[in-house]
């Protein structure tokens, strides 16, 4: 990074939720950033924390998330330069909708499976009147505040079970975790000031996207380093399960199927580096469409499909690599990440190219 170069690291980010989030490593990663960079792109942003790092760095920073709820993270906390909430937005938000018959969605799908009636129906009731705020930056973040608010509500954080409300009914559960019984308003009001105070300008044009990374890439230039998370195939949870309803309530499902006990939306969105049949087919993909990209930084996993072995050969194909590891002390949700397994890092530099000087003699 510059000398000259303004950082911004008196805003904080408020502290995710997330499977795989990379909160707890940045300032390991940050070591492996490289100098002189203008503009980063984080390809699989999740929680939006390494994003969130590239900003206060003072990177123009470009985010991405093929999920929409991480999406609106990134435009909330990454594109929006000022725009907060303010007590005004909030008494509309939380005072009854004029659209309350069009939006019963989550009471209707979710009632006793995560949420008694009558927060389902405040959920149903606030996202009625999201799209009426005149600032697509306040609905962001409205949808940002939220959906973490939910994450709280439920224990563990997600929603691949069915057990929230007898957890909820548990008075040791509850003694260690006062919000299963919080109402979700209370826990938003809570919340609002940590993300209201998360907005700030690095003067900076930012952008977040919400498509398939390999669908973006080509259509970008101009960027000096590239963040690439992609979810540890074989290795961690699916995210699409665990936090489906996130999804659905940020979309507002009305062509999809709710299937199972978790009431996950079918079909599910195509990541291509989910499964193992298609994603050593999708990182060559990517690898070749972030070819003009000099500098790859790529968090995996020691437990992760390709094997470490394998996957360091098809990178070898295109950058000179290095391999960083840092070893989980405590588990953080999914094989990938329980006590003993490594968090890898592969740090990519462009491959250095030889010349070979003729003399005359030998150009005769």
């Amino acid at each position: 990074m510059l000398f000259d170069q303004p950082t911004y690291f008196n805003y904080q980010f408020p502290a995710p939720q997330y499977l795989g989030a990379k909160h707890t490593h940045l300032a390991w990663i940050n070591r492996f950033i490289p100098g002189n960079v203008k503009t980063a792109i984080d390809a699989f942003s999740g929680s939006q924390s390494m994003a969130f790092l590239f900003k206060q760095l003072g990177f123009k920073t470009i985010t991405n998330d093929f999920l929409n709820f991480n999406n609106q993270i990134g435009l909330a906390l990454i594109e929006n330069n000022e725009t907060k909430l303010t007590e005004d937005d909030i008494n509309f938000l939380f005072a009854p909708s004029k659209n309350k018959e069009q939006f019963q969605l989550i009471e209707n799908t979710f009632t006793n499976i995560f949420f008694q009636q009558a927060e389902a129906e405040f959920l149903d009731n606030l996202r009625a009147n999201i799209p009426l705020l005149e600032n697509r930056y306040k609905q962001a973040l409205v949808y940002t505040v939220i959906n973490r608010s939910m994450t709280r509500k439920i224990t563990m954080g997600h929603f691949g079970h069915t057990q929230a409300l007898q957890y909820a009914s548990d008075p040791e559960r509850i003694k260690r975790n006062r919000s299963l019984v919080r109402p979700i308003k209370e826990i938003f009001d809570e919340l609002l000031p940590q993300y209201n105070n998360a907005v700030f300008d690095n003067k900076q044009q930012n952008h977040s996207h919400h498509k398939n990374i390999l669908e973006l890439l080509p259509t970008l230039e101009k960027i000096d380093l590239a963040y690439f998370d992609p979810p540890y195939c074989d290795s961690h949870a699916d995210y699409q399960s665990f936090y489906h309803l996130l999804e659905t309530f940020t979309e507002y499902w009305q062509d999809k199927q709710f299937i199972n006990g978790i009431k996950r939306y079918e079909p599910q969105r195509f990541s291509g580096f989910d499964k193992k049949r298609e994603v050593i087919a999708s990182f060559e993909k990517l690898f070749e469409v972030a070819e003009d990209i000099p500098h790859w930084l790529i968090s995996y996993n020691n437990r992760s499909y390709p094997c470490i072995e394998e996957f360091e050969k098809i990178l070898s194909k295109h950058r000179q690599v290095k391999v960083e590891t840092k070893t989980y002390q405590n588990g953080r949700g999914g094989k990938g990440s329980v006590a003993g397994s490594q968090e890898i890092l592969f740090v990519c530099q462009p491959k250095k190219k030889y010349f070979v000087c003729l003399n005359e003699q030998q150009v005769a």
